[in-house]
């Protein structure tokens, strides 16, 4: 069975603003969430923790997807976001979201991004 489906669901969820219920919806309990060559972060608690804790601090965000591609149990998602901290700083970010599923959930999100990049919007 394709995943597509539920890789466009979490896709329009995302653009919508509704990263928390995206992760509610397809993230598996034992999720194993990676920023680049980092140790992965595992358990949907602790997942949904970081994130609701990052989504939180900010005054803006806006999720602009570039290109999908899926192909049998792994998506591949490149967003550009940009996102205003709560000292009003903007920045933008291109990432990659390479993502492993199994039973229609996300087992497992590695982001990919150059920190260099990170550039603080004009």
């Amino acid at each position: 069975m394709s995943i597509k489906p539920q890789v466009l669901d979490l896709i329009r969820l995302v653009e919508n603003g509704q990263m928390l219920e995206a992760m509610t919806r397809y993230y598996a309990e034992n999720v194993a969430m990676q920023e680049n060559v980092s140790a992965p972060v595992v358990g949907f608690a602790a997942n949904y923790a970081r994130e609701a804790d990052f989504y939180g601090s900010l005054k803006a965000l806006t999720f602009t997807l570039v290109s999908v591609v899926v192909e049998g149990d792994r998506a591949a998602i490149n967003w550009v976001f940009d996102y205003t901290t709560a000292d009003g700083i903007q920045y933008r970010m291109d990432e990659i979201a390479i993502q492993s599923w199994r039973n229609g959930k996300i087992v497992h999100e590695r982001y990919v991004y150059d920190t260099g990049s990170l550039a603080v919007a004009a």
